[in-house]
């Protein structure tokens, strides 16, 4: 490799960074004030060198995961649960990151439609399930039902029991399948919600995610607490339990997941082709035309 092949890789390699370090920039338009009170209730921040080395290198591991299960056409299955603002979204972007989006999909379903309230309840997740060779991530699940459908009052006290004698056979349904079933819940202290939902409130880049049943959370905390234990207690099945993972520290949140998860499935290496650049083949009759300058977007930078 010449030099001016060296110093354009280096340069990719440096644009790869700080697009790491761009989706990092979490509190980019915060103000000062804001800031400064979320680091006083966090002084224990994970090292950032230390974090970025560990998200990498967990990556690294997830596309060795990711190739494995292509290969042998597993099938994977993980559930987000958890409290709003815990840190679903961002542990989900982080395991995603670097994956084949062929592989890796993430499933976030809209609110039921007028027909999808008439149908078994199940009925609208199967689709979403993976075929062979594929990981499906839900960023909430089938226990909407037993969370905000129930606090909410968007599901009756039957409709709810009916849930809960029918998870557990749906679930082992699925590993019997062949399906690997991995269920997260992310657990975040009433004050660290707080705070988060306030720093919603005041960043303009994540107003959007604060949604009214999003608000209504903090008014039903407590509803919300014993629909959990509830869920826990009737849904922790031996062929798909709950794993908790504490969510007050994001770092450290999406990288304890990464890992588990990582220790959850038996990959290894499998076989790969030795990929070499093919050399570029020129015709000498052909002739690039100039395209008219209306089609270029306009280059403000």
């Amino acid at each position: 490799m010449d030099d001016a092949a060296k110093d354009w890789l280096e340069a990719e390699l440096q644009e790869t960074l700080d697009e790491d370090i761009e989706i990092e920039l979490e509190d980019a338009v915060l103000s000062a004030e804001i800031r400064r009170i979320y680091r006083s209730h966090h002084p224990d921040q994970m090292d950032r060198k230390l974090y970025f080395r560990e998200l990498l290198r967990l990556q690294s591991e997830l596309i060795r995961l990711q190739d494995w299960v292509s290969y042998h056409k597993e099938r994977v299955v993980v559930l987000f649960e958890g409290r709003d603002s815990a840190g679903k979204g961002g542990a989900i972007k982080r395991i995603t990151q670097r994956l084949n989006p062929r592989v890796a999909r993430v499933v976030a379903l809209p609110a039921p439609s007028d027909r999808e309230k008439t149908q078994w309840y199940f009925q609208r997740y199967v689709p979403h399930l993976p075929a062979g060779g594929e990981i499906v991530l839900f960023d909430r699940s089938w226990y909407n039902r037993a969370g905000v459908e129930r606090v909410m009052g968007f599901a009756s006290e039957d409709q709810v029991e009916q849930f809960f004698q029918d998870v557990p056979e749906f679930e082992r349904m699925l590993v019997r399948s062949g399906i690997r079933l991995v269920k997260y819940w992310f657990s975040v202290t009433d004050e660290e919600q707080q705070m988060r939902f306030l720093m919603r409130i005041h960043d303009p880049l994540k107003q959007w995610k604060l949604s009214p049943m999003d608000l209504q959370s903090r008014v039903r905390w407590e509803a919300y607490t014993k629909a959990k234990e509830e869920m826990f207690e009737r849904t922790n099945i031996p062929e798909a339990p709950w794993y908790i993972v504490p969510g007050n520290d994001k770092k450290r949140a999406r990288l304890n997941c990464m890992s588990h998860l990582l220790s959850m499935i038996p990959y290894e290496d499998v076989p790969h082709d030795e990929v070499r650049l093919p050399e570029r083949v020129f015709n000498p009759d052909y002739e690039r035309e100039v395209l008219p300058r209306e089609l270029y977007v306009p280059q403000l930078y």
